[in-house]
């Protein structure tokens, strides 16, 4: 399988060495693209210096940096990604963080839940042998309980819709028509996953541990929570309520 690990960026030079040497240690094939939004703090130039000395044989390039002009959101990073991705005929693309809270050791058991079959692996904090150590039990609750509404109300099984640490089967991207979306944050994985079922694919959650950043500031804020449940709660009346066509 050709393997596009989407990396979105912004201000993150404290983590992008560390992120991409542990990346390319964990599946050496794959090539990454980090799309920077203009990181003041010179996150691009980090990666690009970092890319090549990760290249391959005969120069081959492992890290492409795509620089945005402006902070522009991440579901909006994954959509630019994704279109990279197609463009260019990788067969799995891989979403996850830059901060390392997402672990680069275990995206091999993500790809191999797709090469096994699934249209989408999802790196799941709520299965058994997922965990997230560093977390309050407030902030465990209400993640536990904002997935589970979201299962609720979109009619799935998914333990863990707003996990951002991915693996997408090609074809099934090809499929969800992700270009017309516009959600960002915890919106645009919980949806990103209800296309993939309502489209007939295959989901298969792969555990993992979850550690919060140790450098740098976290890019979430409370407008992400709540745009994410305003959305599933329209999603929900759409589709199983009114039954709007799409």
């Amino acid at each position: 399988m050709r393997i596009l690990v989407v990396l979105p960026t912004y201000d993150e030079a404290a983590n992008i060495e560390e992120v991409l040497h542990r990346l390319h240690a964990a599946v050496p094939d794959a090539h990454v693209l980090v799309v920077d939004d203009s990181s003041p703090d010179g996150t691009a130039d980090l990666a690009e210096k970092i890319g090549a000395e990760l290249s391959g044989e005969g120069g081959l390039r492992r890290v492409e940096v795509l620089r945005r002009p402006s902070k522009s959101g991440l579901g909006s990073a994954y959509r630019e990604g994704f279109r990279y991705g197609l463009i260019n005929g990788f067969d799995v693309m891989v979403e996850m963080d830059s901060d390392l809270s997402h672990d680069p050791a275990a995206l091999p058991s993500l790809l191999q839940a797709v090469d096994d079959g699934a249209d989408l692996s999802i790196g799941s904090r709520y299965i058994p042998g997922g965990s997230i150590p560093d977390w309050s039990w407030h902030r465990r609750a209400l993640s536990r309980w904002g997935n589970r509404y979201a299962g609720f109300v979109l009619g799935n099984d998914i333990a863990d819709s707003t996990s951002g640490f991915r693996a997408y089967r090609s074809s099934s991207l090809a499929l969800v028509d992700f270009h017309a979306m516009r959600a960002e944050g915890y919106g645009f994985q919980i949806e990103m996953a209800y296309r993939v079922m309502t489209a007939g694919g295959t989901i298969q959650e792969v555990p993992i541990a979850f550690v919060d950043r140790v450098r740098g500031t976290s890019k979430m804020s409370g407008w992400i929570v709540v745009e994410a449940l305003v959305l599933v709660t329209w999603w929900g009346i759409r589709d199983r309520l009114l039954k709007v066509p799409r």
